[in-house]
């Protein structure tokens, strides 16, 4: 018959769990607002899916996880004059990051767009002007 027992008492070595903290990044998310201004309108603009987020001080690479209000990769967005604003959501970076870059891979299209030197903020959202 099923019963419940008390909680065992687990003994773990500090040094371990530091280490696997190091290891492991908590959910999380780091968003990019967008602006792109149309000097005439009916511009297309697009998002690559390999656009990432480079840990300037390691080699992590945060994916972009969601696209809203552009279109991925072959598909045209049309752009109307003057501002015209997106976001980018992004898989989390570590806790250690202090500064990344963002960077739009496109196989050696034009039109491609690279960000570097992005300060890290305590709420990891940004705004970029394209």
């Amino acid at each position: 018959m099923a019963h419940i027992i008390t909680r065992p008492k687990i003994n773990i070595d500090p040094s371990l769990l530091e280490e696997l903290s190091e290891l492991t990044y908590p959910e999380s998310q780091v968003i990019v607002h967008c602006i792109y201004n149309s000097p005439v309108g009916n511009d297309g603009i697009r998002i690559w899916p390999t656009t990432y987020l480079f840990d300037q001080h390691s080699d992590h690479v945060s994916t972009l996880a969601h696209a809203e209000k552009i279109s991925m990769y072959p598909v045209w967005t049309w752009t109307t004059k003057g501002n015209n604003t997106f976001t980018l959501i992004f898989t989390g970076l570590p806790k250690s990051c202090t500064v990344f870059d963002l960077i739009e891979d496109c196989n050696g299209s034009s039109g491609s767009f690279r960000i570097t030197s992005i300060t890290r903020t305590q709420d990891d959202v940004y705004y970029v002007s394209l």
